[in-house]
């Protein structure tokens, strides 16, 4: 099993920046590739970005490109997704996941964190 627990959501202006973390133990050895998704209020979860654990490759939601940036550190299990130009539409629950395949326009889910609070005021 692994554990994920995210860590530094809160309230910011538009335009503003956050960094959300999140931190993974248990069997972090059989992690290949982390990410966060979020959902908002009334909509379903969706993905924003991920990141391969070995080679580091990237990937981002297009509503996401050129505004968030991914990045992990390997010594720490963590990784963290910084935020800038934060937009009210980005108002949602940001939950860590691990491990995840895409089928389709589906995303298979093993491991999720316990979600951590994104909220931009306007």
């Amino acid at each position: 099993q692994v554990q994920l627990v995210e860590s530094g959501g809160g309230l910011v202006q538009t335009g503003g920046s956050l960094r959300v973390s999140c931190v993974a133990s248990g069997r972090t050895r059989v992690t290949y590739v982390m990410g966060w998704f979020r959902q908002a209020p009334g909509k379903e979860r969706e993905f924003v970005s991920g990141i391969t654990w070995s080679g580091g490759s990237t990937e981002y939601a297009d509503s996401v490109k050129g505004r968030f940036t991914i990045s992990r550190d390997n010594a720490k299990n963590t990784i963290y997704l910084q935020m800038n130009s934060l937009k009210p539409e980005d108002t949602a629950v940001y939950y860590c996941a691990a491990n995840y395949r895409k089928s389709g326009k589906y995303y298979q889910v093993p491991y999720w964190g316990q979600g951590t609070q994104v909220t931009v005021s306007s």
